[in-house]
C-alpha cells in the first residue's frame, strides 16, 4: 500500500521551539508547481497537505480578496501536520478603506473567524497600497483597535507598507509603540525598512530568477540564511536597510518567518526549501 509518506516523502520536522526560523512561499495552487514542485500526477485537493509537509508555513493571499468561511479554515487545518502555520493577508475590504480608523467595525468579525485555524494561526498581515501615505494619527487609532488575542492565544500582526512616507522614525516609533511587526519587503518596486518593530521578524522576498535552480543564487541564499540567523537570535543585520536601527528589545531572540513571493513564482518553493535547509544547518 503506498502511504502518505511514500509518495510526499517524510514531513519537514516542526520548528524548533521559540525562537524559530520558517520558510514558506505564498499560497499552494499554482499551475507551474504541477510536476515542479508537486509530483506528478498529484490530484489537486492534495497540494495543501503536500505543500506543507515540505515547508514549514505557507502565507494566504486570497483572503485579501475575500475571506472564506470558518468551516474553510478549519479544513485548511486538518490537512497540516503540526508545528505548521499559515500566515495570511487581511482582506481588502479593510485595508482599502480611506480612512483605517473607520475600518475599525470590520477586523473583529475577520479575526473571530480565524479562532478555526487554532494552533496554526500565525502572523497577519495588514498589507497597505502604495497609494497610502503615513498617516499617525489615523495608523495610531487603527493599531489600538486591532485585537490582540484570540480565545486565550496571543496574536501577531505585521504591517506591510509600500510609501515612501513610511520612511520615516515617527512610522518606527509608533510601530514600535503598538508592538506590530514591520514587513521588510525585497523587492525592487518599493521602499522597505528592516527595523524590528514587534517580537518576531517578517519578510516577504521576490527577488527569484528563471534561471536558478533554487531560485537565487547560492551566495544570497547564504546570505539571507545570515540575516535570519541573525534576526533569530535579537540582532539586527546591517547590510539591510533600517530608519533608525536598533530599538527596545535588541538583543532577545524572536521567531523569523520568510516567503518567497511572486517574482519568478515556479523557482520559489525550491527558494524556500534551500533557505529553510541552511538555517536548519546552522
Amino acid at each position: 500500500m503506498t502511504t502518505t509518506d511514500d509518495l510526499f516523502g517524510a514531513p519537514t520536522p516542526p520548528a524548533a521551539a521559540d525562537p524559530s526560523i520558517r520558510c514558506g512561499i505564498g499560497g499552494w495552487v499554482f499551475p507551474a508547481w504541477r510536476n515542479n514542485f508537486y509530483p506528478a500526477g498529484l490530484v489537486q485537493r492534495r497540494e495543501l497537505e503536500y505543500a506543507s509537509r515540505q515547508l514549514r508555513t505557507i502565507e494566504i493571499n486570497s483572503t485579501y480578496y475575500r475571506a472564506p468561511e470558518p468551516t474553510t479554515y478549519a479544513h485548511w487545518a486538518k490537512q497540516v501536520p503540526d508545528g505548521f502555520v499559515f500566515s495570511l493577508k487581511a482582506p481588502k475590504l479593510i485595508v482599502l478603506q480611506r480612512r483605517l480608523a473607520g475600518a475599525a467595525r470590520m477586523i473583529k468579525p475577520f479575526v473571530d473567524d480565524l479562532d478555526a485555524l487554532g494552533d496554526r494561526l500565525g502572523p497577519i498581515v495588514w498589507q497597505f497600497t502604495p497609494a497610502r501615505a503615513f498617516d499617525a494619527d489615523d495608523l495610531a487609532a487603527f493599531l489600538e483597535r486591532l485585537p490582540r488575542t484570540l480565545n486565550g492565544r496571543p496574536l501577531r500582526h505585521a504591517l506591510e507598507v509600500r510609501h515612501v512616507s513610511f520612511l520615516s522614525p515617527a512610522y518606527v516609533e509608533l510601530a514600535r509603540a503598538h508592538g506590530v511587526a514591520t514587513v521588510f519587503t525585497d523587492s525592487p518596486d518599493y521602499p522597505s525598512l528592516a527595523d524590528l518593530t514587534g517580537d518576531f521578524a517578517y519578510a516577504r522576498l521576490m527577488r527569484s530568477r528563471a534561471d536558478e535552480a533554487d531560485g537565487y543564487p547560492p551566495g544570497e541564499l547564504d546570505a539571507w540564511a545570515g540575516h535570519a540567523a541573525q534576526w533569530r537570535h535579537g540582532g539586527v543585520p546591517s547590510p539591510l536597510p533600517h530608519v533608525v536601527g536598533p530599538g527596545p528589545g535588541t538583543g532577545r531572540p524572536r521567531d523569523v518567518f520568510i516567503y518567497f513571493i511572486s517574482a519568478e513564482k515556479a523557482r520559489n518553493p525550491a527558494a524556500a526549501m534551500a533557505l529553510q535547509r541552511r538555517v536548519d544547518s546552522r
